[in-house]
């Protein structure tokens, strides 16, 4: 709008702008183009049912485009024409299911870090305590700049590019942190850090890289920052965590399996609990690495014949016992998956139901790829065929999910979720293996070294993982079968409260704090 026009003059143009606004939608209802060399229409004929929806199109559109022009013009006070627009299609969005939503350019860029789990950054996991105001570092990532610059597990950082976290917005302080840690890769940040037992501010320049997080995680980290995916040494069995479903996915599980295969696995636990989904093409070939033959999962939408994924033969990993844990927020991909594992029965299901997602998404660019919508468009289906999603209106007895096997079914209180929860994070940090003098000093005192700090409070009760417990029971069974003649098929185990194998599995029991990767 030019600078010297009248007041008048700009709400004309403004008038002009919404009624070219207008056109542009009415004509994104037409369906059908007239061409100049088609017969006029009869116009004593009566109208076609795709006139009629046409015409429903406009004036529907109309109702919108009114509706719209006349918050602009006399709503009380002004308002952002942007916000509005924005807020009409999520409204929109929201009729639909909970799974359908608008990306603003705002949040498409996060958006895309979830998918693809993968960011500018310097490679470490935070956690905020606000009772002290403190950013913990819970782990750098193997291999991350702040690995090998000598950022380690415990260590506080005290201040990010001379500002100290004290100085920042209260209530903010993460998000804050996470914004200045994060960035450009190739690009120095400087950050203040105070090392576990000292006192003095150590100011380390970090380059920030590409970080991909790993999504195949194993049973603890050893202190070169690789896994260690066997669990239990005796019986060679490996245990392998998926937090999310994203493009390296299959790659990186390959490579896992590559390792236990060549420490000798004879057995495998495949840990689902927390894994929200994510990439379907991703959920089938992660299900293809066990199953030789059959339907992995069809999906059907509105306007698409069914499509089938199936497994191949070639490169499959056969031959040993395996179990699948799930609980109630494994969902969309984990589903896709476990159902397929436990409908070919090539593994058994261990934990609680699922969640409940049956539906597919498909991100949409939309304004040259500035935003984008998350728009449902088909529903996938188990090799049973059972039903999968959960409805706004189905019931506990209704079928939905994916159900324990018979005999597995161990649903955890909030509270141990709380300790699941924490147990999995205590994994994934790297612990420094201790100096010979800590080694000796802890021999001397008769103590265990743990290499962490230890406090005045009263030690915290120990929690003790049943779901993996009763997986690791099935797997030595099928290890070691009695001597006596087998079980009938139909003989299931019953759950136990807690076995001899839980004791592997027991980091104490902590209320999670906010955390996050930059």
């Amino acid at each position: 709008m030019l600078p010297y026009a009248s007041k008048s003059v700009q709400q004309y143009a403004q008038r002009a702008a919404w009624g070219l606004t207008l056109i542009m939608l009415l004509s994104a209802c037409v369906t059908r183009i007239v061409r100049s060399d088609e017969p006029k229409p009869d116009p004593e004929a009566k109208p076609t049912a795709d006139a009629e929806a046409v015409a429903d199109d406009y004036a529907l559109m109309q109702v919108f485009v009114d509706t719209f022009e006349q918050i602009d013009r006399n709503y009380v006070k002004g308002v952002d024409r942007r916000e509005l627009i924005e807020a009409a299609i999520r409204g929109m969005l929201a009729e639909l299911d909970p799974y359908s939503n608008y990306i603003s350019p705002e949040d498409l860029s996060g958006f895309n870090e979830d998918v693809e789990q993968e960011f500018g950054g310097i490679g470490i996991q935070v956690q905020y305590k606000p009772d002290s105001r403190q950013l913990v570092v819970m782990t750098p990532l193997p291999g991350s700049p702040a690995f090998k610059a000598g950022v380690l597990a415990g260590d506080t950082i005290a201040e990010i590019e001379g500002q100290p976290l004290s100085e920042f917005p209260k209530n903010k302080e993460l998000q804050t942190a996470v914004s200045m840690l994060k960035g450009k890769p190739g690009v120095e940040v400087t950050i203040g850090v105070v090392h576990m037992g000292g006192t003095e501010i150590e100011q380390i320049k970090i380059t920030r890289e590409v970080i991909r997080l790993k999504t195949v995680l194993g049973s603890r980290y050893r202190s070169d920052g690789t896994w260690d995916y066997l669990i239990d040494g005796a019986d060679k069995i490996g245990y392998i965590r998926l937090s999310h479903f994203s493009r390296r996915t299959a790659e990186e599980l390959r490579g896992a399996l590559r390792d236990l295969k060549k420490a000798g696995m004879q057995g495998l636990v495949l840990d689902l609990r927390f894994n929200p989904g994510g990439l379907l093409t991703a959920a089938v070939e992660v299900s293809d690495l066990f199953i030789e033959s059959g339907k992995i999962v069809s999906t059907k939408g509105r306007n698409t014949a069914e499509q089938t994924r199936s497994a191949k033969r070639f490169g499959t990993y056969s031959g040993f016992p395996m179990a699948v844990l799930v609980n109630r927020f494994s969902a969309s991909a984990s589903e896709i998956v476990s159902a397929a594992l436990q409908d070919h029965k090539r593994a058994i299901v261990v934990g609680e139901r699922t969640w409940g997602k049956g539906s597919v998404q498909n991100v949409i660019e939309i304004e040259d790829g500035s935003s984008a919508l998350k728009l449902t468009t088909a529903s996938y289906h188990r090799p049973s065929g059972k039903n999968i999603h959960r409805f706004p209106d189905s019931k506990e007895e209704d079928e939905w999910g994916v159900m324990p096997d018979e005999g597995y079914n161990i649903r955890f209180s909030n509270e141990q979720m709380l300790g699941l929860n924490r147990s999995q994070r205590d994994r994934e940090v790297i612990r420094p293996e201790p100096s010979e003098k800590e080694s000796a000093d802890g021999d001397a005192a008769g103590e265990e070294t743990t290499g962490e700090e230890t406090t005045d409070e009263a030690a915290e009760p120990e929690f003790v993982d049943t779901q993996l417990a009763k997986a690791l029971e099935y797997i030595h069974e099928r290890l070691h079968p009695a001597e006596e003649d087998p079980a009938p098929e139909s003989d299931k185990p019953k759950a136990e409260p807690e076995s001899k194998d839980a004791a592997a599995v027991r980091p104490p029991l902590r209320r999670p704090l906010p955390t996050s990767a930059t």
